[in-house]
């Protein structure tokens, strides 16, 4: 069954990516929030849109890009578990 915008009564916002340029992510970290993420789909949410963020840093003579990504997730109503970070 397909559902409209309108079905979506709770929409989570679940970033994905460095959005400190100042303070690099660990790979440990990145990989909690993939988790997150994949924890949400597999739980009811939904893709609704992904914004696509970038800055470009230049460090010395080297320039340096760090990409996030952040995923607008729908659900019927805001599950239990969510928390907001």
């Amino acid at each position: 069954m397909d559902k409209s915008l309108s079905d979506y009564h709770f929409i989570a916002r679940m970033v994905v990516g460095n959005t400190n340029p100042n303070k690099l992510l660990t790979e440990e970290e990145s990989k909690k929030q993939m988790n997150k993420l994949n924890f949400a789909l597999e739980h009811g949410g939904n893709i609704l849109g992904i914004e696509k963020n970038f800055y470009v840093l230049n460090l010395g003579e080297h320039q340096v890009v760090l990409q996030y990504l952040t995923y607008h997730l729908g659900f019927i109503r805001k599950p239990y578990w969510y928390k907001e970070d």
